[in-house]
Protein backbone atom coordinates (compact mmCIF):
# COMPACT_ATOMS: atom_id res chain seq x y z
CA UNK A 1 0.00 0.00 0.00
CA UNK A 2 1.67 3.59 -1.23
CA UNK A 3 1.82 6.16 1.83
CA UNK A 4 -1.04 8.78 1.89
CA UNK A 5 1.65 11.02 3.40
CA UNK A 6 3.07 13.75 1.48
CA UNK A 7 6.98 13.88 0.64
CA UNK A 8 7.57 16.23 3.49
CA UNK A 9 5.42 14.51 5.70
CA UNK A 10 7.28 11.26 4.44
CA UNK A 11 10.39 12.81 5.05
CA UNK A 12 9.70 14.18 8.26
CA UNK A 13 8.69 10.43 9.46
CA UNK A 14 11.70 8.49 8.40
CA UNK A 15 14.24 11.68 10.17
CA UNK A 16 12.35 10.94 13.28
CA UNK A 17 12.13 7.16 12.87
CA UNK A 18 15.83 6.54 12.84
CA UNK A 19 16.25 8.62 16.34
CA UNK A 20 14.15 6.48 17.58
CA UNK A 21 14.72 3.67 20.54
CA UNK A 22 12.75 0.58 20.60
CA UNK A 23 10.57 1.78 23.71
CA UNK A 24 10.01 5.59 21.70
CA UNK A 25 8.93 3.89 19.00
CA UNK A 26 6.30 1.75 20.06
CA UNK A 27 5.01 5.06 22.26
CA UNK A 28 4.75 6.93 18.68
CA UNK A 29 2.95 3.75 16.90
CA UNK A 30 0.29 4.04 20.05
CA UNK A 31 0.17 7.70 19.95
CA UNK A 32 -0.78 7.45 15.57
CA UNK A 33 -3.04 4.61 16.67
CA UNK A 34 -4.97 7.21 18.97
CA UNK A 35 -5.13 10.13 16.13
CA UNK A 36 -6.48 7.39 13.65
CA UNK A 37 -9.12 6.41 16.44
CA UNK A 38 -10.28 9.77 16.93
CA UNK A 39 -11.03 10.09 13.40
CA UNK A 40 -12.50 6.97 12.18
CA UNK A 41 -14.27 5.15 15.40
CA UNK A 42 -18.00 4.96 14.48
CA UNK A 43 -19.04 4.46 18.36
CA UNK A 44 -19.27 8.43 18.73
CA UNK A 45 -21.96 10.19 19.99
CA UNK A 46 -22.39 13.91 21.89
CA UNK A 47 -20.57 14.87 25.07
CA UNK A 48 -22.89 13.97 27.96
CA UNK A 49 -22.98 15.34 30.81
CA UNK A 50 -22.13 12.40 33.67
CA UNK A 51 -22.36 12.58 37.22
CA UNK A 52 -20.68 9.59 38.78
CA UNK A 53 -22.42 9.27 42.45
CA UNK A 54 -21.04 6.94 45.27
CA UNK A 55 -21.61 5.44 48.68
CA UNK A 56 -18.60 4.15 50.22
CA UNK A 57 -17.82 2.65 53.72
CA UNK A 58 -14.34 1.04 53.23
CA UNK A 59 -13.30 2.84 50.28
CA UNK A 60 -14.22 0.42 47.25
CA UNK A 61 -16.91 2.37 45.62
CA UNK A 62 -14.69 5.45 45.88
CA UNK A 63 -12.19 4.11 44.13
CA UNK A 64 -14.70 2.42 41.38
CA UNK A 65 -16.41 5.44 41.17
CA UNK A 66 -13.36 7.44 40.28
CA UNK A 67 -12.31 4.96 37.37
CA UNK A 68 -15.56 5.22 36.00
CA UNK A 69 -14.94 9.08 35.73
CA UNK A 70 -11.54 8.71 34.75
CA UNK A 71 -12.82 7.02 31.82
CA UNK A 72 -15.84 9.10 31.14
CA UNK A 73 -13.14 11.88 30.67
CA UNK A 74 -11.11 9.92 28.60
CA UNK A 75 -14.33 9.32 26.31
CA UNK A 76 -14.52 13.10 25.65
CA UNK A 77 -18.09 13.33 27.96
CA UNK A 78 -17.73 15.71 30.74
CA UNK A 79 -18.02 14.29 34.13
CA UNK A 80 -17.97 14.86 37.58
CA UNK A 81 -17.02 12.51 40.76
CA UNK A 82 -19.67 13.08 43.55
CA UNK A 83 -20.00 11.55 47.55
CA UNK A 84 -23.36 11.05 48.48
CA UNK A 85 -22.08 13.33 51.37
CA UNK A 86 -21.39 16.13 49.68
CA UNK A 87 -24.89 16.52 47.97
CA UNK A 88 -28.75 16.90 48.67
CA UNK A 89 -30.59 13.94 46.50
CA UNK A 90 -33.26 16.70 45.12
CA UNK A 91 -29.98 17.85 43.26
CA UNK A 92 -30.22 15.18 41.15
CA UNK A 93 -33.17 16.50 39.05
CA UNK A 94 -30.40 18.86 37.62
CA UNK A 95 -28.53 15.17 36.41
CA UNK A 96 -28.57 14.48 33.08
CA UNK A 97 -26.86 10.86 33.23
CA UNK A 98 -26.16 9.04 36.76
CA UNK A 99 -23.95 6.62 37.01
CA UNK A 100 -24.48 5.23 40.79
CA UNK A 101 -21.68 2.99 43.11
CA UNK A 102 -22.76 2.43 46.28
CA UNK A 103 -21.93 -0.48 49.25
CA UNK A 104 -23.99 -2.22 51.58
CA UNK A 105 -23.25 -2.32 55.07
CA UNK A 106 -23.87 -4.17 58.06
CA UNK A 107 -27.18 -5.81 57.53
CA UNK A 108 -28.76 -3.77 54.78
CA UNK A 109 -27.89 -0.69 55.66
CA UNK A 110 -26.35 2.01 53.84
CA UNK A 111 -22.39 3.48 53.61
CA UNK A 112 -22.11 6.24 57.04
CA UNK A 113 -21.50 8.72 54.77
CA UNK A 114 -24.46 7.97 52.74
CA UNK A 115 -27.10 8.20 55.37
CA UNK A 116 -28.68 11.15 55.11
CA UNK A 117 -29.04 10.84 51.04
CA UNK A 118 -30.30 8.02 51.36
CA UNK A 119 -33.01 8.86 53.54
CA UNK A 120 -33.52 12.24 51.45
CA UNK A 121 -33.80 9.78 48.09
CA UNK A 122 -35.96 7.11 49.52
CA UNK A 123 -38.65 9.75 50.92
CA UNK A 124 -38.95 10.84 47.29
CA UNK A 125 -41.14 14.12 46.41
CA UNK A 126 -39.19 15.35 43.48
CA UNK A 127 -39.29 13.93 39.90
CA UNK A 128 -36.29 12.57 38.17
CA UNK A 129 -37.81 12.12 34.64
CA UNK A 130 -35.14 13.19 31.91
CA UNK A 131 -32.26 11.43 34.18
CA UNK A 132 -30.86 8.22 32.62
CA UNK A 133 -29.28 5.94 35.34
CA UNK A 134 -27.65 2.45 36.48
CA UNK A 135 -26.16 1.20 39.91
CA UNK A 136 -23.22 -1.11 39.99
CA UNK A 137 -24.04 -2.26 43.86
CA UNK A 138 -21.33 -3.44 45.94
CA UNK A 139 -21.98 -5.95 48.48
CA UNK A 140 -20.97 -9.75 50.78
CA UNK A 141 -22.87 -12.27 49.77
CA UNK A 142 -21.84 -13.71 53.60
CA UNK A 143 -24.64 -11.14 54.50
CA UNK A 144 -28.25 -11.65 54.32
CA UNK A 145 -29.47 -8.71 52.90
CA UNK A 146 -26.62 -8.82 49.92
CA UNK A 147 -26.29 -5.24 48.17
CA UNK A 148 -29.78 -4.22 49.46
CA UNK A 149 -29.03 -0.26 49.14
CA UNK A 150 -27.59 -0.60 45.98
CA UNK A 151 -31.10 -2.55 44.78
CA UNK A 152 -33.25 0.14 46.77
CA UNK A 153 -31.44 2.67 45.44
CA UNK A 154 -32.11 1.10 41.61
CA UNK A 155 -36.12 0.29 42.45
CA UNK A 156 -36.18 4.26 43.73
CA UNK A 157 -34.61 6.08 40.93
CA UNK A 158 -36.86 4.44 38.59
CA UNK A 159 -39.69 5.22 40.66
CA UNK A 160 -39.00 8.85 40.03
CA UNK A 161 -38.88 9.02 36.64
CA UNK A 162 -35.53 7.61 36.12
CA UNK A 163 -35.06 5.86 32.68
CA UNK A 164 -32.62 2.87 33.40
CA UNK A 165 -29.47 3.05 31.25
CA UNK A 166 -28.72 -0.90 31.60
CA UNK A 167 -29.77 -3.10 34.33
CA UNK A 168 -28.08 -2.61 37.51
CA UNK A 169 -25.35 -5.55 38.50
CA UNK A 170 -24.42 -6.73 41.89
CA UNK A 171 -20.97 -7.09 43.06
CA UNK A 172 -19.96 -9.53 45.61
CA UNK A 173 -16.58 -8.93 47.02
CA UNK A 174 -14.11 -10.13 44.40
CA UNK A 175 -15.82 -7.11 42.36
CA UNK A 176 -13.39 -6.61 39.82
CA UNK A 177 -14.82 -9.02 36.80
CA UNK A 178 -18.58 -8.01 37.65
CA UNK A 179 -17.66 -4.26 37.32
CA UNK A 180 -15.59 -4.31 34.40
CA UNK A 181 -19.04 -5.80 32.74
CA UNK A 182 -21.16 -3.50 33.89
CA UNK A 183 -18.74 -0.48 32.85
CA UNK A 184 -18.47 -1.93 29.13
CA UNK A 185 -21.91 -2.20 28.92
CA UNK A 186 -21.81 1.42 30.16
CA UNK A 187 -20.12 2.47 27.65
CA UNK A 188 -21.56 0.54 24.74
CA UNK A 189 -24.75 2.32 25.57
CA UNK A 190 -23.47 5.95 25.89
CA UNK A 191 -20.71 5.59 23.66
CA UNK A 192 -17.57 7.98 23.53
CA UNK A 193 -17.75 11.79 22.89
CA UNK A 194 -17.05 12.38 18.63
CA UNK A 195 -14.56 14.63 20.04
CA UNK A 196 -12.99 12.00 22.27
CA UNK A 197 -9.32 10.78 20.85
CA UNK A 198 -7.23 10.57 23.66
CA UNK A 199 -3.91 10.84 23.22
CA UNK A 200 -0.89 9.27 24.96
CA UNK A 201 0.58 12.47 27.21
CA UNK A 202 4.26 14.36 25.18
CA UNK A 203 6.72 13.04 27.80
CA UNK A 204 10.08 11.66 27.97
CA UNK A 205 10.79 7.74 26.88
CA UNK A 206 10.04 5.36 30.01
CA UNK A 207 12.11 2.71 31.01
CA UNK A 208 8.81 1.05 31.78
CA UNK A 209 6.68 1.17 34.92
CA UNK A 210 7.96 -0.44 37.86
CA UNK A 211 6.65 -3.65 39.74
CA UNK A 212 3.16 -2.56 41.27
CA UNK A 213 1.67 -4.34 44.04
CA UNK A 214 -2.33 -4.16 44.79
CA UNK A 215 -5.16 -6.67 44.96
CA UNK A 216 -4.33 -9.00 41.76
CA UNK A 217 -0.80 -8.56 42.55
CA UNK A 218 0.12 -8.85 46.36
CA UNK A 219 3.08 -8.13 47.90
CA UNK A 220 4.15 -11.27 49.81
CA UNK A 221 5.46 -9.37 53.15
CA UNK A 222 7.82 -10.71 55.91
CA UNK A 223 6.51 -11.34 58.91
CA UNK A 224 9.10 -8.83 61.25
CA UNK A 225 7.25 -9.99 65.31
CA UNK A 226 4.13 -11.79 66.27
CA UNK A 227 3.50 -11.15 69.78
CA UNK A 228 0.80 -11.79 72.25
CA UNK A 229 -0.86 -8.43 73.74
CA UNK A 230 -3.19 -9.94 76.04
CA UNK A 231 -2.04 -11.74 79.49
CA UNK A 232 -2.02 -15.60 80.38
CA UNK A 233 -5.24 -15.08 81.89
CA UNK A 234 -7.27 -13.31 79.46
CA UNK A 235 -10.63 -14.93 77.65
CA UNK A 236 -9.18 -13.38 74.44
CA UNK A 237 -6.16 -13.67 72.31
CA UNK A 238 -4.55 -10.38 71.25
CA UNK A 239 -1.45 -10.10 69.10
CA UNK A 240 0.67 -7.47 67.67
CA UNK A 241 2.11 -8.07 64.30
CA UNK A 242 4.43 -6.56 62.79
CA UNK A 243 5.01 -6.59 58.83
CA UNK A 244 7.89 -5.40 56.71
CA UNK A 245 6.52 -3.25 53.76
CA UNK A 246 10.60 -2.60 52.14
CA UNK A 247 10.64 -2.71 48.78
CA UNK A 248 6.46 -2.91 48.67
CA UNK A 249 6.46 1.03 47.15
CA UNK A 250 3.30 1.17 49.74
CA UNK A 251 2.68 4.19 51.33
CA UNK A 252 -0.04 4.73 53.87
CA UNK A 253 -1.64 7.35 56.20
CA UNK A 254 -3.14 6.65 59.54
CA UNK A 255 -6.17 5.44 59.05
CA UNK A 256 -5.66 3.21 56.05
CA UNK A 257 -6.41 -0.34 55.78
CA UNK A 258 -3.64 -3.79 55.67
CA UNK A 259 -5.27 -5.97 53.48
CA UNK A 260 -4.64 -9.50 54.64
CA UNK A 261 -4.65 -12.26 52.06
CA UNK A 262 -5.30 -15.03 54.25
CA UNK A 263 -5.06 -19.03 54.01
CA UNK A 264 -7.53 -21.32 54.78
CA UNK A 265 -6.01 -24.26 58.50
CA UNK A 266 -5.08 -27.42 57.11
CA UNK A 267 -7.64 -29.25 58.96
CA UNK A 268 -10.55 -26.91 57.27
CA UNK A 269 -8.98 -27.80 53.74
CA UNK A 270 -8.51 -31.91 55.03
CA UNK A 271 -12.21 -31.69 56.29
CA UNK A 272 -13.61 -31.11 53.39
CA UNK A 273 -11.82 -33.42 51.44
CA UNK A 274 -12.73 -35.71 53.65
CA UNK A 275 -16.47 -35.37 53.34
CA UNK A 276 -16.70 -35.27 49.89
CA UNK A 277 -14.19 -38.17 49.23
CA UNK A 278 -12.05 -36.32 46.30
CA UNK A 279 -8.82 -36.64 46.20
CA UNK A 280 -6.31 -33.41 46.93
CA UNK A 281 -4.43 -34.52 44.04
CA UNK A 282 -7.57 -34.07 41.49
CA UNK A 283 -7.60 -31.45 38.93
CA UNK A 284 -9.80 -28.29 38.44
CA UNK A 285 -9.53 -24.59 37.15
CA UNK A 286 -10.44 -21.40 38.98
CA UNK A 287 -11.45 -18.20 37.13
CA UNK A 288 -8.42 -16.00 36.88
CA UNK A 289 -6.21 -18.65 37.86
CA UNK A 290 -6.60 -21.31 35.66
CA UNK A 291 -5.52 -25.03 36.16
CA UNK A 292 -4.55 -25.87 39.86
CA UNK A 293 -5.63 -28.67 42.30
CA UNK A 294 -8.30 -29.61 44.38
CA UNK A 295 -5.97 -29.75 47.55
CA UNK A 296 -3.78 -26.01 46.57
CA UNK A 297 -7.51 -24.62 45.77
CA UNK A 298 -9.04 -25.53 48.81
CA UNK A 299 -6.03 -24.24 51.12
CA UNK A 300 -5.60 -20.89 49.12
CA UNK A 301 -8.14 -19.97 46.77
CA UNK A 302 -11.84 -20.53 47.91
CA UNK A 303 -13.77 -19.76 50.71
CA UNK A 304 -14.91 -22.87 52.55
CA UNK A 305 -16.01 -21.72 55.86
CA UNK A 306 -18.51 -18.80 55.06
CA UNK A 307 -22.25 -19.61 54.70
CA UNK A 308 -24.57 -17.80 52.52
CA UNK A 309 -28.01 -18.87 51.16
CA UNK A 310 -25.94 -18.90 47.22
CA UNK A 311 -23.37 -21.48 48.15
CA UNK A 312 -26.43 -23.36 50.26
CA UNK A 313 -28.62 -22.99 46.91
CA UNK A 314 -25.25 -24.33 44.86
CA UNK A 315 -24.45 -27.52 47.43
CA UNK A 316 -28.33 -27.94 47.21
CA UNK A 317 -28.53 -27.88 43.45
CA UNK A 318 -25.51 -30.47 43.24
CA UNK A 319 -26.93 -32.87 46.19
CA UNK A 320 -30.30 -32.93 45.42
CA UNK A 321 -30.94 -32.31 49.17
CA UNK A 322 -34.84 -31.60 50.06
CA UNK A 323 -33.94 -30.80 53.96
CA UNK A 324 -31.51 -28.34 52.27
CA UNK A 325 -34.17 -27.10 49.46
CA UNK A 326 -36.65 -26.86 52.78
CA UNK A 327 -34.16 -24.71 54.78
CA UNK A 328 -33.54 -22.24 52.04
CA UNK A 329 -36.80 -21.67 51.46
CA UNK A 330 -37.67 -21.17 55.17
CA UNK A 331 -40.08 -24.09 55.05
CA UNK A 332 -38.60 -25.99 57.67
CA UNK A 333 -38.89 -25.46 61.71
CA UNK A 334 -36.07 -23.06 61.43
CA UNK A 335 -35.34 -20.51 58.92
CA UNK A 336 -31.82 -20.75 57.43
CA UNK A 337 -30.57 -17.60 58.93
CA UNK A 338 -31.47 -19.03 62.22
CA UNK A 339 -29.87 -22.53 61.55
CA UNK A 340 -26.67 -21.23 59.71
CA UNK A 341 -25.67 -19.30 62.58
CA UNK A 342 -22.28 -20.44 63.79
CA UNK A 343 -22.04 -23.07 61.31
CA UNK A 344 -19.91 -23.34 58.32
CA UNK A 345 -19.28 -24.68 54.79
CA UNK A 346 -18.90 -28.26 56.61
CA UNK A 347 -22.11 -28.16 58.23
CA UNK A 348 -23.76 -28.37 54.84
CA UNK A 349 -21.82 -30.75 53.28
CA UNK A 350 -22.45 -33.06 56.41
CA UNK A 351 -25.67 -32.30 55.89
CA UNK A 352 -26.18 -33.42 52.11
CA UNK A 353 -25.58 -36.73 50.38
CA UNK A 354 -23.05 -35.98 47.86
CA UNK A 355 -22.89 -37.53 44.52
CA UNK A 356 -21.10 -40.67 44.60
CA UNK A 357 -19.79 -39.34 41.39
CA UNK A 358 -19.51 -36.06 41.63
CA UNK A 359 -16.26 -34.51 40.42
CA UNK A 360 -13.93 -32.12 42.00
CA UNK A 361 -15.06 -29.45 39.24
CA UNK A 362 -18.30 -29.75 40.42
CA UNK A 363 -17.40 -28.80 44.11
CA UNK A 364 -15.42 -25.92 43.56
CA UNK A 365 -18.18 -24.27 41.45
CA UNK A 366 -20.46 -24.29 44.42
CA UNK A 367 -17.48 -21.71 46.69
CA UNK A 368 -16.79 -18.16 46.13
CA UNK A 369 -13.23 -17.06 45.83
CA UNK A 370 -11.78 -16.62 49.24
CA UNK A 371 -11.96 -13.33 50.15
CA UNK A 372 -9.38 -10.59 51.51
CA UNK A 373 -9.26 -9.59 55.55
CA UNK A 374 -9.43 -5.95 56.29
CA UNK A 375 -7.95 -4.83 59.14
CA UNK A 376 -7.05 -1.23 60.37
CA UNK A 377 -3.60 -0.35 60.64
CA UNK A 378 -2.00 0.11 63.95
CA UNK A 379 1.10 1.96 63.14
CA UNK A 380 2.29 5.31 61.70
CA UNK A 381 4.74 5.30 58.43
CA UNK A 382 6.46 8.11 59.71
CA UNK A 383 7.15 6.42 63.31
CA UNK A 384 7.84 2.71 61.65
CA UNK A 385 9.40 3.07 58.55
CA UNK A 386 9.24 0.81 55.51
CA UNK A 387 6.70 -1.10 58.44
CA UNK A 388 2.94 -1.89 58.65
CA UNK A 389 1.46 -3.42 62.66
CA UNK A 390 -1.66 -4.82 63.21
CA UNK A 391 -3.49 -5.49 66.43
CA UNK A 392 -5.41 -8.84 65.87
CA UNK A 393 -7.72 -10.89 68.38
CA UNK A 394 -7.61 -14.37 66.54
CA UNK A 395 -11.52 -15.87 67.04
CA UNK A 396 -11.68 -19.26 67.91
CA UNK A 397 -15.50 -20.70 69.65
CA UNK A 398 -17.24 -23.78 69.93
CA UNK A 399 -20.74 -23.75 68.24
CA UNK A 400 -22.80 -26.63 67.08
CA UNK A 401 -20.23 -29.32 68.87
CA UNK A 402 -17.61 -28.41 66.80
CA UNK A 403 -14.37 -25.58 67.58
CA UNK A 404 -14.51 -22.83 64.92
CA UNK A 405 -11.93 -20.63 64.26
CA UNK A 406 -11.47 -17.37 61.96
CA UNK A 407 -9.93 -17.93 58.70
CA UNK A 408 -7.29 -14.74 58.73
CA UNK A 409 -6.80 -13.82 62.74
CA UNK A 410 -5.88 -17.87 63.52
CA UNK A 411 -3.70 -17.71 60.28
CA UNK A 412 -2.17 -14.77 61.45
CA UNK A 413 -2.08 -15.77 64.82
CA UNK A 414 -0.68 -19.74 64.32
CA UNK A 415 1.12 -19.33 61.12
CA UNK A 416 2.37 -15.82 60.64
CA UNK A 417 5.71 -16.65 62.33
CA UNK A 418 8.63 -14.15 61.85
CA UNK A 419 10.51 -14.76 58.49
CA UNK A 420 7.45 -16.32 57.16
CA UNK A 421 5.88 -14.55 54.23
CA UNK A 422 2.02 -13.20 54.16
CA UNK A 423 0.26 -11.72 51.11
CA UNK A 424 -1.26 -8.30 51.60
CA UNK A 425 -2.26 -5.21 49.75
CA UNK A 426 -2.87 -1.46 50.84
CA UNK A 427 -6.17 -0.05 50.91
CA UNK A 428 -7.43 4.09 51.46
CA UNK A 429 -9.58 5.04 53.55
CA UNK A 430 -10.22 8.41 52.92
CA UNK A 431 -13.78 8.56 55.53
CA UNK A 432 -10.98 8.08 58.54
CA UNK A 433 -8.13 10.47 58.75
CA UNK A 434 -6.39 12.98 61.14
CA UNK A 435 -7.47 16.51 61.14
CA UNK A 436 -5.17 18.69 58.51
CA UNK A 437 -4.52 21.42 60.98
CA UNK A 438 -2.33 19.39 64.10
CA UNK A 439 -3.80 21.97 66.05
CA UNK A 440 -7.16 20.77 66.18
CA UNK A 441 -8.01 18.36 69.27
CA UNK A 442 -9.12 14.89 68.69
CA UNK A 443 -11.39 12.83 70.66
CA UNK A 444 -10.98 8.35 70.04
CA UNK A 445 -12.82 5.83 71.14
CA UNK A 446 -11.43 2.38 70.36
CA UNK A 447 -12.53 -0.43 72.83
CA UNK A 448 -10.33 -3.66 72.21
CA UNK A 449 -8.97 -4.06 68.85
CA UNK A 450 -10.37 -0.65 68.17
CA UNK A 451 -7.64 0.84 69.44
CA UNK A 452 -5.70 -0.44 66.54
CA UNK A 453 -6.03 2.92 64.25
CA UNK A 454 -5.43 5.21 67.67
CA UNK A 455 -2.01 3.84 67.80
CA UNK A 456 -0.95 4.89 64.45
CA UNK A 457 -2.87 8.30 65.17
CA UNK A 458 -1.25 8.68 68.40
CA UNK A 459 2.02 7.61 66.92
CA UNK A 460 1.62 10.16 64.33
CA UNK A 461 0.82 13.29 66.03
CA UNK A 462 3.63 12.47 68.51
CA UNK A 463 6.15 12.31 65.47
CA UNK A 464 4.84 15.71 63.59
CA UNK A 465 4.91 17.22 67.47
CA UNK A 466 1.03 18.34 67.26
CA UNK A 467 -0.34 21.00 69.89
CA UNK A 468 -3.72 19.38 69.76
CA UNK A 469 -4.91 17.98 72.60
CA UNK A 470 -6.07 14.06 72.40
CA UNK A 471 -7.73 12.22 74.24
CA UNK A 472 -8.28 8.84 74.13
CA UNK A 473 -11.60 6.05 75.26
CA UNK A 474 -9.77 2.36 75.65
CA UNK A 475 -12.04 -0.70 76.98
CA UNK A 476 -11.70 -4.43 77.52
CA UNK A 477 -12.52 -7.13 80.12
CA UNK A 478 -9.64 -7.28 82.21
CA UNK A 479 -6.90 -4.36 83.42
CA UNK A 480 -4.81 -6.84 84.29
CA UNK A 481 -5.00 -9.37 81.27
CA UNK A 482 -6.22 -6.93 78.59
CA UNK A 483 -4.82 -3.33 78.75
CA UNK A 484 -3.88 -3.24 75.14
CA UNK A 485 -0.55 -1.21 74.29
CA UNK A 486 -0.54 -0.54 78.42
CA UNK A 487 3.09 1.02 78.51
CA UNK A 488 3.32 3.20 75.22
CA UNK A 489 -0.01 4.61 75.74
CA UNK A 490 1.48 5.75 79.84
CA UNK A 491 4.92 7.37 78.13
CA UNK A 492 2.15 9.31 75.13
CA UNK A 493 1.08 10.33 78.46
CA UNK A 494 4.13 11.17 79.82
CA UNK A 495 5.68 13.01 76.85
CA UNK A 496 2.43 14.85 76.12
CA UNK A 497 1.48 12.88 72.98
CA UNK A 498 -1.66 11.45 74.61
CA UNK A 499 -3.33 14.39 77.07
CA UNK A 500 -5.85 12.12 78.46
CA UNK A 501 -7.05 8.53 78.78
CA UNK A 502 -10.02 6.81 80.56
CA UNK A 503 -10.13 3.50 80.53
CA UNK A 504 -12.84 0.74 80.94
CA UNK A 505 -12.77 -3.01 82.05
CA UNK A 506 -15.98 -4.44 82.38
CA UNK A 507 -15.05 -7.42 84.50
CA UNK A 508 -12.94 -6.23 87.36
CA UNK A 509 -15.85 -5.09 89.55
CA UNK A 510 -19.68 -6.77 90.33
CA UNK A 511 -21.09 -4.13 87.67
CA UNK A 512 -20.09 -4.01 84.17
CA UNK A 513 -18.27 -0.27 82.70
CA UNK A 514 -18.10 0.40 79.46
CA UNK A 515 -16.75 3.50 77.35
CA UNK A 516 -19.38 4.78 76.83
CA UNK A 517 -19.95 4.98 80.73
CA UNK A 518 -16.82 6.76 81.13
CA UNK A 519 -17.89 9.31 78.71
CA UNK A 520 -21.23 9.93 80.34
CA UNK A 521 -18.63 10.50 83.37
CA UNK A 522 -16.93 12.80 81.34
CA UNK A 523 -19.93 14.18 79.67
CA UNK A 524 -19.42 18.53 80.66
CA UNK A 525 -15.99 18.00 79.11
CA UNK A 526 -16.18 15.97 76.15
CA UNK A 527 -18.62 18.79 75.40
CA UNK A 528 -16.74 21.28 76.14
CA UNK A 529 -13.71 19.87 73.49
CA UNK A 530 -16.93 19.40 70.37
CA UNK A 531 -17.57 23.04 71.01
CA UNK A 532 -14.07 23.74 70.67
CA UNK A 533 -13.90 21.79 67.38
CA UNK A 534 -12.72 18.20 68.41
CA UNK A 535 -13.13 15.57 66.18
CA UNK A 536 -14.25 12.29 67.60
CA UNK A 537 -13.54 8.97 65.95
CA UNK A 538 -14.97 5.38 67.17
CA UNK A 539 -13.99 2.45 65.72
CA UNK A 540 -14.66 -1.18 67.23
CA UNK A 541 -17.58 -3.43 67.14
CA UNK A 542 -20.84 -1.96 65.18
CA UNK A 543 -23.18 -4.29 66.08
CA UNK A 544 -23.50 -3.02 69.96
CA UNK A 545 -20.25 -0.85 70.63
CA UNK A 546 -20.37 1.91 68.06
CA UNK A 547 -24.54 2.09 67.98
CA UNK A 548 -24.03 2.57 72.21
CA UNK A 549 -21.05 5.20 71.77
CA UNK A 550 -23.52 7.27 69.38
CA UNK A 551 -26.59 7.24 71.45
CA UNK A 552 -24.75 8.42 73.74
CA UNK A 553 -22.76 10.71 72.34
CA UNK A 554 -26.64 12.40 71.09
CA UNK A 555 -27.38 12.29 75.27
CA UNK A 556 -24.30 14.26 75.60
CA UNK A 557 -25.20 16.56 72.95
CA UNK A 558 -28.56 17.22 74.44
CA UNK A 559 -27.92 17.38 77.96
CA UNK A 560 -24.90 19.22 78.01
CA UNK A 561 -25.57 21.80 74.97
CA UNK A 562 -29.54 22.18 76.24
CA UNK A 563 -31.23 21.24 72.83
CA UNK A 564 -33.80 18.27 72.20
CA UNK A 565 -33.41 14.91 70.61
CA UNK A 566 -34.14 16.43 66.95
CA UNK A 567 -31.53 19.15 67.61
CA UNK A 568 -28.73 17.09 69.04
CA UNK A 569 -29.36 14.50 65.56
CA UNK A 570 -28.91 17.14 63.72
CA UNK A 571 -25.47 18.85 65.54
CA UNK A 572 -24.57 15.40 65.52
CA UNK A 573 -25.16 14.90 61.26
CA UNK A 574 -23.02 18.35 60.75
CA UNK A 575 -20.45 16.89 63.28
CA UNK A 576 -20.67 13.66 59.86
CA UNK A 577 -21.07 16.69 57.28
CA UNK A 578 -18.07 18.47 58.58
CA UNK A 579 -15.74 15.04 58.60
CA UNK A 580 -15.84 15.77 62.18
CA UNK A 581 -16.98 12.51 63.51
CA UNK A 582 -15.51 9.33 61.66
CA UNK A 583 -16.11 5.49 62.12
CA UNK A 584 -14.15 2.49 61.28
CA UNK A 585 -16.76 -0.13 62.58
CA UNK A 586 -17.17 -3.83 61.59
Amino acid sequence: MSSPLDQNQQALLESLAATLNPTQAIWVSGYAAALGNGASSGASSTSKNITVLYGTESGNSEMLADKLTKAAKKKGHKAKLTNMADIAAKDLVDTDTLLVVVSTWGDGEPPETAETFHGELMAGGFDLTGVEFSVCALGDTSYEQFCQTGMEFDQQLEKLGGKRIIDRVDCDVDFDDTFASWETSIWEKLGASSGGAILPAFGGASAGPAVVFDKKNPYPAEILENVVLSGDYSAKETFHVEFSLEGSGFHYEPGDVLCVIPQNADDTSDNVLAVSKLKAEAEIEIKNVGKTTLGYALKNLLDITGISKKVATNIQALSGSDELAKLIAGEGAESFKDWSYGREVIDLLELVTLPADMTAQQLVDCFRALPPRLYSIASSPKAHPDEVHLTIAAVRYDAHGKARKGVASTYLADDAKPGTKVNVYLHKNKNFRLPENTDTPVIMVGPGTGIAPFRAFIEERAEDQAKGESWLFFGDQKYNEDFLYQLELQDHLKSGALTKLDVAFSRDQPEKIYVQDKMQENAAELWAWLEQGAHFYVCGDASRMAKDVNDTLISIISTQGGKNQEEAEEYLKALKKDKRYQRDVY
